[in-house]
């Protein structure tokens, strides 16, 4: 299995498209904890502005993925307005905090003419999103999942990363060692081993990898263990099974790990998220306001 596949296997992406059509004026999207958003924007011209009040003017057929909560609005010619469909986006199906989204920039911009082998999702998605077929919706949120499959490739290609996991995978020597924690987490890795993975000099590797990933490859290690623990966790794994299959060897270890990196011990973590789940989206944007 490749890198990129063995990453969504552990955070799968979920899309939900809340409106396909056309817009004009202003539209505002609030920010939950859960949810980034993607907007694919076919005709234009749209104005994004972010929550601090910056611009962004785009004006060919583009894809604009937000891969964490931010409050953001959409712009449209009153007269014209502009072709669009919003979806909202998770990893994982926990909370907003995974390799993924914390890897991206708060706003990723593609044009869609530079993303690769999209003409034909393209052309299902209008064709499932603007025809009244059994099971369009669905269809739609798959391939909207499938686009975002993509742009990630895209971003791995043009170095499009804010450090962590994803840049890791980017770099030519730093990914073999990813690939090596990835497909055996349980392993007892030393700094030494994923140096030698990587070809690199146990000092050369140290910080090279702090330099692009922005932490140690022990806290590295340790967020990993962490994250199969949380996906196993949510799917209802035992406690001392999910040790076993993260890498600890006992529940004490596991739980004296999960709360210096998330804070609390998996049992309470585990039900805070049940009880924060959010609800099924189903809006429309905001009504416009007048620009």
């Amino acid at each position: 299995m490749d890198m990129l596949s063995r990453l969504l296997s552990r955070f799968a992406i979920s899309a939900g498209v809340f409106y396909t059509g056309r817009i004009c004026g202003v539209h505002p999207f609030a920010s939950d904890a859960h949810r980034g958003h993607l907007h694919l924007i076919q005709s234009g011209p749209v104005d994004l502005v972010d929550d601090h009040g910056h611009s962004r003017r785009i004006d060919a057929p583009s894809l604009i993925f937000m891969p964490r909560p931010e409050r953001h609005s959409l712009i449209a010619d009153e007269s014209g307005g502009a072709k669009v469909l919003c979806a909202t986006v998770q990893f994982g199906g926990g909370d907003n905090r995974n390799p993924i989204s914390e890897s991206l920039p708060a706003v990723v911009l593609v044009p869609l003419a530079e993303l690769e082998g999209s003409s034909a999702v393209l052309e299902l998605v209008a064709a499932e999103a603007f025809h009244d077929q059994p099971g369009a919706n669905a269809a739609v949120d798959r391939l909207c999942e499938v686009l975002i499959i993509k742009l990630l490739r895209h971003c791995l290609r043009a170095g499009i990363t804010h450090g962590g996991m994803l840049a890791g995978l980017s770099d030519p020597r730093l990914s073999k060692a990813l690939a090596a924690v990835h497909g055996d987490p349980m392993q007892a890795w030393t700094l030494v081993a994923l140096a030698r993975e990587a070809g690199m000099s146990r000092a050369r590797f140290a910080a090279h990898f702090h330099q692009v990933i922005g932490v140690t490859p022990a806290d590295y290690l340790a967020s990993w263990r962490i994250s199969i623990a949380q996906k196993l966790l949510r799917g209802g794994r035992p406690i001392k099974q999910v040790c076993g299959e993260s890498g600890y060897g006992s529940s004490s270890a596991l739980t004296r790990a999960f709360i210096r990196k998330v804070g609390v011990p998996p049992t309470e973590w585990l039900r805070k998220l049940e009880a924060d789940q959010p609800p099924v989206q189903d809006e429309r944007p905001a009504e416009p306001t007048r620009h």
